[in-house]
């Protein structure tokens, strides 16, 4: 019988107060029980997914639909995207980079140099694909510069995680602007208008403050020289090293292929051969497919690696992600029981009796639901589809505005239902503990600083 489901759905309040309720379960596992992060997950998407009136094998089977969706959805791209992170450390191409980029910049504008890079990176690319690429020239930049890890890491997720939630191409903002009608172009000009003061105020100047209070060892990413290169005291010689214009060769390889596939959408009709075939090379997962290629090529010749380091080199940077995976799997998993048990609904119908102004209130449903089902696509998708029927009541809605709007509030609190919480901590070598006091906090200073500026942009226009 669906009755009890019924009458539970009925009653938003009950079904918040569940989801609280599951989350404060989830947090209390991890951190105070330690127990590991998927098994958690699962008990908290077991107790949504009963508590709700939803039978036993269908809350399971939401579980394993939301894994399966999001393994497969993260899993090609993360995987590909550590294995030219790894070769790209081993290789010395991160220590190249970063050496021509601290001569660009300077030592005294190491931070400039992060910023630049993750705008650049972050526009065109997923956050996990930009945090993937451009960490390794962070550590490097680190060890160079001898400033502590978090002042130059903290920068490079803010800005790829405001270039993610608020920039077209990437799919939240996307599906936003086509359901409530905006104008791509305005959307991008705005999202740099509000984004960027943003992400700076969350990133470099939270950092500095942080970062003397939350201290993070560098993570042994990067070796100078190449895997078995020789180490600080070895009389053996260094070796060689990839040329800058090769390094940067591999590394904007994807990104190139992902904005010709862009390009394609505003070149060629819908159905057109040429679109089609950009399109596909433009995809994340071949586009980094055929950038991992071009780095076994290229840093296995300019370093003289064998193929047995080679495949050393990519088995290990996947071995090092494998629970990694099934946590941001799991998430999935637990965002899905969430949706299906009618969390996401209630908390957009909460927000809505509340009668708020229009941006507030679409800032409100989206951080309700990113904080329910920790993605922040589901979050700006989801609330997209709530308000679209709002604007025919309210014509004079700024519509460019109201996505952005929805876009700081999908990024607002990551927690521990988030698959970027867990890939942020693993990346950053940081502690449960430590994520939720730099990342968390980041998110949500994004969240409510963004919209703040979004406001005031409305107030002027």
């Amino acid at each position: 019988m669906s009755l009890p489901h019924d009458s539970i759905a009925a009653s938003p309040s009950l079904l918040l107060l569940l989801a609280a309720a599951a989350i404060a379960v989830l947090v209390a596992l991890v951190t105070w029980r330690k127990l590991n992060a998927f098994i958690a997950l699962f008990i908290a998407s077991m107790i949504v997914g009963l508590g709700s009136g939803l039978a036993p094998l269908a809350a399971l089977k939401a579980f394993q639909d939301g894994v399966g969706a999001t393994f497969g959805g993260i899993a090609a791209v993360i995987a590909l995207g550590a294995m030219l992170g790894k070769l790209l450390a081993e290789s010395g191409g991160a220590d190249v980079l970063a050496e021509r980029f601290s001569r660009i910049f300077g030592p005294a504008r190491a931070m400039a140099c992060v910023v630049a890079l993750a705008l650049l990176v972050g526009m065109l690319t997923w956050f996990t694909v930009g945090l993937f690429l451009l960490l390794p020239v962070v550590i490097s930049l680190t060890h160079e510069t001898k400033r502590p890890f978090l002042l130059l890491a903290l920068p490079l997720v803010a800005f790829l995680s405001v270039m993610h939630g608020l920039t077209p191409p990437h799919p939240g903002p996307v599906v936003a602007i086509d359901a409530l009608g905006a104008n791509n172009g305005k959307v991008l000009a705005l999202a740099f208008l509000t984004g960027i003061p943003t992400a700076w105020i969350a990133g470099p100047w939270f950092a500095r403050w942080i970062a003397r209070r939350v201290i993070v060892a560098t993570p042994a990413a990067t070796s100078t020289g190449g895997g078995d290169a020789p180490r600080a005291g070895n009389a053996q010689p260094a070796r060689p090293r990839p040329g800058v214009g090769a390094t940067a060769f591999v590394m904007i390889m994807p990104i190139a292929l992902m904005l010709l596939a862009t390009a394609g959408e505003l070149a060629f009709a819908s159905g057109h051969r040429a679109r089609v075939a950009l399109a596909f090379i433009g995809h994340p997962v071949i586009a980094l497919a055929l950038a991992t290629f071009a780095a076994l090529w290229v840093f296995g010749r300019a370093c003289h690696f064998t193929r047995a380091q080679l495949l050393g080199f990519t088995e290990q940077s996947v071995a090092a992600i494998g629970m990694t995976l099934l946590v941001v799997a799991a998430g999935g998993g637990f965002a899905r029981v969430l949706r299906e048990a009618g969390v996401a609904d209630a908390l957009g119908k909460l927000a809505g009796n509340l009668h708020l102004p229009p941006l507030i209130y679409a800032w409100l449903v989206a951080a309700f639901i990113r904080v329910a089902t920790g993605s922040a696509t589901v979050a700006i998708t989801t609330a997209a589809g709530l308000l679209a029927p709002m604007l025919a009541l309210n014509p004079g809605i700024n519509r460019e505005l109201l996505v952005l709007s929805l876009g700081f509030g999908s990024l607002f609190l990551s927690h521990l239902n988030d698959g970027g919480f867990w890939i942020v901590k693993d990346t950053l070598g940081l502690t449960v503990g430590q994520t939720l006091r730099t990342w968390t906090v980041l998110e949500s200073i994004i969240g409510v600083v963004g919209l703040g500026f979004v406001l005031l942009v409305g107030a002027v226009l």
